[in-house]
């Protein structure tokens, strides 16, 4: 069952069939019907095809993430749609374009909508439409958090925690096609055997739990691996303070997510004797920062479709769930040791 607080707060923030932007009147259904909004000069009709949900929308509906929108609203900061119709104003854009979310906060849990042309980034038609879907987050953020912090180069060793998520699947991967080695770090389960040969078929060079890195002999792997120059750490906690423990004189570690909801504790000696680096990361602050020139957001995409086209990366473990059972998409998606993220169909 979806918990009761979360229930409440989904019959206001969830998906509409149809939305009008300008609609004052909370939706205390689920699905509720509204007029579309007339189509502006500069505003591009269109119908969504799938959108995933991510912990970060999650957390949005919870009121925890950073960014709120006002309620009456409508959740999923990533997915793809289709254009129906533009604007005559719209350069850009044309009916039966493919196009996805430029930056969050767009609303993708909907059937269709009213966009401003420059919220949305054209998708090249050859791209698998989960592929698509996925691609403004996880992908991205993985792209850049590989690229920004650290000159890594074939050989050199990238360690993370949370690897069966979708950043850390994107990142195995991406890492994989530039030749360098992951240490893929995840929490027990009891089918943990499967897992790790799951993302060992994505590219990933070493699996190990949070326990096996914890144990002295953990040190054994690095006699095979280099000691790794950038942590990316998703999970906080414990398992933050050990991803430091492994990193070599001056590198880097990067944190992107909190999933544990526990402080990173950082250690003095990793300071003193390391020099080590604590950076963030938030791609919703990255494509803000390049609002006024998307020359670099779309080389990123081109990058990251370039290897989708050459199989070097796929989508992440995905169910596809119809719109109206988004309930039930939203209870699976908050399960504990959950790799298949949830996609709706519209």
């Amino acid at each position: 069952m979806v918990p009761s607080w979360l229930t409440g707060i989904l019959q206001r923030f969830f998906s509409v069939c149809k939305v009008c932007r300008d609609t004052k009147t909370p939706a205390y259904t689920g699905l509720k019907d509204i007029d579309l909004a007339e189509l502006g000069d500069s505003e591009v009709y269109v119908k969504m095809i799938a959108a995933p949900i991510n912990p970060s929308d999650i957390n949005m509906i919870q009121g925890t993430y950073a960014i709120l929108t006002d309620l009456p609203a409508v959740g999923g900061n990533e997915g793809v749609g289709q254009v129906v119709e533009t604007g005559s104003h719209v350069a850009s854009l044309k009916p039966g374009d493919l196009v996805i979310p430029a930056d969050a906060g767009l609303g993708t849990w909907r059937t269709e909508a009213i966009f401003g042309e420059e919220t949305l980034l054209k998708m090249p038609p050859d791209i698998p439409l989960t592929c698509a879907a996925t691609l403004g987050v996880n992908p991205c953020t993985a792209y850049r958090m590989l690229s920004d912090f650290e000159a890594l180069k074939p050989g050199d060793s990238v360690i993370q925690n949370a690897a069966n998520s979708g950043v850390g699947q994107a990142v195995i991967q991406i890492a994989a096609a530039k030749g360098i080695k992951t240490i893929n770090v995840v929490r027990d389960r009891p089918n943990l055997q499967e897992l790790v040969d799951r993302l060992k078929s994505l590219g990933a060079d070493h699996v190990i739990t949070e326990e096996m890195l914890r144990k002295p002999e953990g040190k054994d792997l690095f006699k095979k691996i280099p000691r790794p120059v950038l942590a990316l750490n998703g999970v906080g906690g414990k398992s933050a303070t050990e991803l430091l423990r492994h990193l070599q004189h001056k590198g880097t570690m990067v944190t992107y997510g909190g999933m544990s909801k526990q402080p990173v504790t950082v250690p003095v000696s990793a300071l003193i004797f390391k020099d080590v680096k604590l950076r963030g990361f938030w791609m919703t602050q990255w494509k803000r920062d390049y609002a006024q020139n998307k020359k670099e957001l779309r080389g990123m995409i081109a990058d990251l479709c370039s290897l989708i086209r050459k199989g070097q990366l796929t989508a992440p473990a995905c169910q596809e769930v119809p719109l109206v059972d988004y309930q039930a998409a939203l209870e699976a998606s908050m399960k504990p040791y959950v790799s298949t993220k949830q996609i709706l169909l519209m």
